[in-house]
């Protein structure tokens, strides 16, 4: 099923909330935001989820020496690139982070050669992450076939299963979709999210039933 992440949590209480409802990640933003929060806070988060959850720092333009310390500090799994970093320091961080996220802005150029960053998975939003603006799907065409892809920007429960059945991801990102506040999870906006992308699979998806991700593998 589709791969779903909430990102922007602040509280563990939200994400206590992402995981009982079927999230598969839970996404900490570091970089300046609304929906910013503390290391210290996260680690303390993180001890609460259980293992197969794939916990993520969301930094941006952050160095990469710095992004590593902050992920290790805090106990995260994975490290998503928000900002214009260079696919060799995507790279150096990718070799000191078990799962490593880049994302793009929708448009930039710069995401046909995706794979040059090494990431595992590949994220595309739109030109202000956390907006909650919707951008044009057909742009997220541009990365390559091979590359997992995550789609955000805008998503909701009312746009989600169109969204996955249109763009066909690997996975999917919310944030303000769910939110009834910044930083703040509404209960059933996050449910009724998870529910319609869990169940929107494109057709023809063959993922083997129950298979672990990579990183639940080795959790």
């Amino acid at each position: 099923m589709t791969f779903v992440k909430v990102c922007g949590t602040t509280s563990e209480e939200d994400a206590l909330l992402a995981v009982a409802m079927g999230a598969d990640a839970v996404g900490f933003v570091f970089a300046p935001s609304p929906r910013q929060i503390a290391a210290q806070l996260v680690r303390d988060i993180v001890r609460r989820l259980p293992p197969e959850v794939l916990t993520v720092g969301v930094f941006r333009d952050e160095a990469p020496e710095r992004v590593v310390e902050i992920v290790g500090t805090s106990g995260l799994r994975a490290a998503q690139l928000h900002g214009r970093e260079r696919p060799a320091q995507t790279q150096w961080v990718k070799a000191r982070v078990p799962v490593v996220i880049k994302a793009f802005t929708a448009g930039d150029p710069g995401v046909a050669q995706a794979a040059d960053h090494g990431a595992d998975l590949v994220l595309v939003d739109s030109a202000n992450p956390g907006s909650g603006r919707v951008f044009d799907w057909s742009l997220a065409e541009d990365v390559p076939a091979r590359l997992r892809l995550v789609l955000a920007g805008g998503l909701h429960p009312g746009n989600v299963a169109e969204a996955i059945a249109r763009v066909r991801p690997f996975g999917v990102d919310v944030a303000s979709g769910v939110e009834s506040e910044p930083g703040r999870k509404d209960p059933r906006l996050v449910r009724t999210f998870i529910s319609a992308a869990k169940a929107a699979a494109p057709p023809g998806w063959e993922a083997e039933e129950d298979a672990p991700y990579d990183w639940q593998a080795d959790a």
